[in-house]
């Protein structure tokens, strides 16, 4: 349309103004605009040489990671940690299964009444592989499951790759409680984050409460796990505040910031037969 009209009221007066729109100049609006306001958003990116999993993980270990979250019936708590604990236990003692538990817990903060496992299978996938084959056979493993099954209302995984710049998790004293913090990152980002925490992580070593940084290779993409040991609450909030103190902390947490969908926290206490405590 050549023209546009509009028609309001000022007391009793009407008044009536007419603006016109060549359809040339629209077109033109149109086409021009649009490609000026596209390269405003538009970046370049470099092209990429191999698998985000390569350029992010460890390339000295093959190690893959398993974390398990069981949400457990309240009344069936105290029986699932012993029934899950004997069962961790004897895969530890036999040479047979390539895998090992690296820590579990009952989440204190966050979801109620929930077990978190996290698995370490040595040789990647195929350690996992041939796990899963002679589980399906174990006939004592298939009673747990069944029995297990009993205790639960619902129950998910993820597979994992440990982050390059992250010190391994082994076994420490307790007693500790645990903060996981998981990020929901945007599609596309987990080399940015890579990039920026490998800078950040120095600045959480001094209190040796880095435990493990893992993301999602298989379940929910583009998720990353950070694990951290304290003392309490107390220590959890110095250790905290004092990372605020270094130079370079605030900058990290400026250019990762953006880079987050969606995070949640859980407070978490090993069982008895953690290796973590």
């Amino acid at each position: 349309m050549a023209t546009a009209a509009s028609v309001w009221a000022k007391g009793p007066k009407l008044y009536r103004l007419s603006v016109c729109r060549p359809q040339a100049t629209r077109r033109f609006s149109e086409n021009g605009d649009k490609g000026w306001l596209q390269s405003l958003f538009v970046h370049k990116v470099d092209a990429r040489k191999d698998a985000h999993s390569n350029l992010l993980s460890k390339k000295e270990t093959s190690h893959l990671y398993k974390i398990q979250f069981h949400d457990v019936k309240p009344e069936c708590l105290e029986a699932y940690n012993s029934l899950e604990a004997e069962v961790q236990n004897k895969l530890h003692q036999d040479q047979d299964y390539p895998c090992e538990v690296v820590g579990s817990w009952n989440t204190w903060y966050g979801e109620q009444d929930q077990a978190v496992h996290l698995w370490r299978y040595t040789g990647g996938y195929p350690a996992l592989t041939e796990c899963l084959q002679k589980l399906r056979t174990n006939k004592e493993y298939l009673e747990f499951q069944k029995e297990r099954a009993k205790m639960l209302h619902s129950r998910r995984n993820q597979l994992l790759l440990e982050f390059s710049f992250w010190n391994e998790p082994t076994p420490r004293p307790g007693p500790n409680i645990y903060e996981m913090r998981t990020y929901y990152l945007k599609p596309g980002t987990m080399i940015e984050w890579g990039n920026h925490w490998a800078r950040a992580i120095k600045y959480r070593q001094d209190n040796k409460e880095a435990v493990g940084g893992f993301f999602s290779q298989i379940g929910d993409l583009y998720v990353v796990h950070h694990f951290w040991a304290y003392e309490s609450l107390q220590s959890r909030e110095e250790t905290r505040n004092s990372a605020w103190l270094k130079d370079g902390w605030d900058i990290n947490v400026f250019y990762t910031v953006p880079l987050i969908r969606s995070m949640e926290c859980r407070i978490m206490i090993p069982i008895k037969s953690s290796p973590l405590q």
